[in-house]
């Protein structure tokens, strides 16, 4: 249904002030955005006349009308779900630790192999670290790289590389926040300045190349606690998985490469249109025609092989849709608070008033939203909620002309906080995975990697000073990793000379 949007002045900043303020409270995300649509909803309906019904009934009136807008998206995250699960369940997640095994001789290729593996399995962060851990966890574990270490690697490659990848549920999901800015384009446009997720995987394999840690991370390298018989098995426990390699990787490539053929098939492409223009037309109905092709061969190689029944695949099928609730809940939710703020209320027109009267420069929006950012995800535990809470208004606070320059920057600045504050948070679902797949002790894994995702975060925040004032990708990267050199430049000159990060502090909780 269609709204008139009211001047609802100061007000209007009321729905996201509420949602904030109750997920930093509660750190309960469904509920703080919930109630933030119901505030705006009795902002529109008090001013406009109405009563409190007409507001609860609005409330449900504008989420059907988005889940009505975001179709396609939730069928491609739901089929995204069930491909997922049933990949996991054909055994050839194992098959390929089997194989790996037999060829990763040292401690250097064991981890690079762990960090280029993240890499791959970018379509989903829950995916990712609970696929790369089970395969690769034996294989660290027969070189002597602690399970903290493994965490790590497993958090650093799973929602950096997910927020900068074209095709993922993490980029369908921002691409739906961002529509009015361009959509899918406009999350394209934001990866250059994706500072935390770009400086995040350099560092990891940095690390994996060179061998240098610091800070509790160094210690627990120094003394791995790692239980005998897991470097005895194989990647499934003892079991010789029925899966092969195969068995992981081609539904996947069919995945990608069916994706992107679907999404220029939608888009005109075969019909005369250019490949970019069909692409960005309708790009999550090609990422859905793909997920089902991977799911079609999936089903082709499986049963006729007796991997899994009929009624095995489809309660896999039933099961990822399943895994999917949640994500789906936030952004139904976060969909609604936006339509709140921009169709009803005006939150933009007020905040963007507010921001372009001089008070604040727009040269410094990118760093402060990335620490707005960080701040809420820590405390909430989700980049989802995160995001889907402050593009919307990152969104409208640059929709004036003094803001235009500054909004893929700051765009790319949301999404890095977001990441950071995920990454860190000992409530976040990516790190208490990241912890699952290694089979790691969580708060050892929060210990452990907190200096080194703040590290980052640190500089990324001198970096987006830099991209506001320079509104240039290429200057922002070059500065940000020239700083991130110098910084661990002198942490190595620090531990040469014997102030090391690490010292000799307590062992790590639950060491022995």
């Amino acid at each position: 249904m269609g709204f008139e949007m009211i001047d609802a002045g100061w007000l209007s900043i009321l729905p996201p002030v509420v949602a904030i303020t109750l997920a930093l409270l509660t750190k309960e995300v469904y509920s703080s955005l919930f109630l933030g649509i119901f505030t705006g909803m009795c902002v529109y309906c008090f001013s406009t006349g109405g009563s409190l019904l007409q507001a609860v009934t609005y409330v449900f009136d504008m989420m059907a009308g988005k889940i009505g807008d975001n179709g396609y998206m939730i069928i491609f995250l739901v089929l995204l779900g069930s491909l997922v699960t049933i990949v996991t369940r054909s055994g050839g997640t194992g098959a390929y630790g089997q194989w790996a095994i037999r060829r990763i001789k040292t401690r250097r290729s064991a981890k690079l192999t762990t960090s280029l593996l993240g890499l791959l399995i970018f379509l989903d962060d829950g995916f990712n670290c609970l696929t790369v851990g089970t395969v690769m966890r034996p294989i660290t574990d027969k070189h002597k790289i602690s399970r903290e270490k493994l965490s790590y690697l497993l958090d650093a490659t799973a929602a950096p590389i997910c927020i900068i990848a074209p095709i993922s549920s993490w980029a369908v999901a921002v691409a739906s926040e961002v529509e009015e800015a361009g959509g899918l384009g406009a999350f394209v446009q934001t990866i250059p300045f994706n500072l935390y997720a770009l400086l995040t995987i350099a560092m990891v394999f940095l690390l994996s190349a060179t061998g240098f840690d610091f800070g509790p991370m160094k210690r627990a390298e120094t003394n791995p606690q790692i239980p005998e018989e897991s470097t005895e098995g194989t990647p499934q426990g003892g079991a010789q998985p029925r899966g092969t390699v195969l068995d992981l990787v081609l539904p996947l490539v069919t995945l990608i490469v069916t994706a992107i053929l679907g999404m220029a098939y939608v888009g005109g492409f075969f019909q005369g249109a250019s490949f970019s223009e069909a692409i960005g037309e309708n790009p999550v109905a090609g990422l859905t025609l793909g997920t089902f092709a991977g799911l079609l061969v999936a089903l082709i190689m499986y049963l006729p092989r007796r991997l899994m029944t009929m009624k095995e695949f489809m309660t896999g099928i039933i099961d990822g849709i399943k895994t999917m609730i949640p994500a789906l809940t936030i952004l139904i939710l976060a969909w609604a608070l936006g339509g709140v703020c921009r169709e009803m209320i005006g939150t933009g027109n007020f905040v963007s008033g507010i921001v372009s009267s001089g008070h604040i420069s727009m040269r410094l929006i990118p760093a402060i939203v990335f620490a707005v950012a960080a701040f809420l995800s820590f405390s909430m535990g989700t980049a989802w909620g995160t995001f889907g809470i402050l593009l919307p208004i990152v969104s409208m606070i640059c929709a004036g002309p003094n803001g235009a320059e500054v909004l893929i920057p700051s765009l790319g600045a949301t999404l890095a906080g977001s990441v950071y504050g995920d990454h860190c948070s000992p409530i976040s679902d990516t790190t208490i995975l990241a912890s699952t797949g290694a089979q790691c002790d969580h708060l050892r894994h929060v210990e452990t990697q907190l200096p080194y995702a703040t590290l980052v975060a640190g500089v990324c925040f001198l970096g987006y000073i830099v991209a506001g004032f320079t509104r240039s990708a290429a200057i922002t990267i070059i500065a940000s990793l020239a700083i991130l050199g110098l910084v661990f430049a002198g942490i190595a000159l620090l531990q040469k000379r014997g102030v090391k990060p690490s010292g000799k502090e307590s062992p790590l909780p639950g060491s022995r």
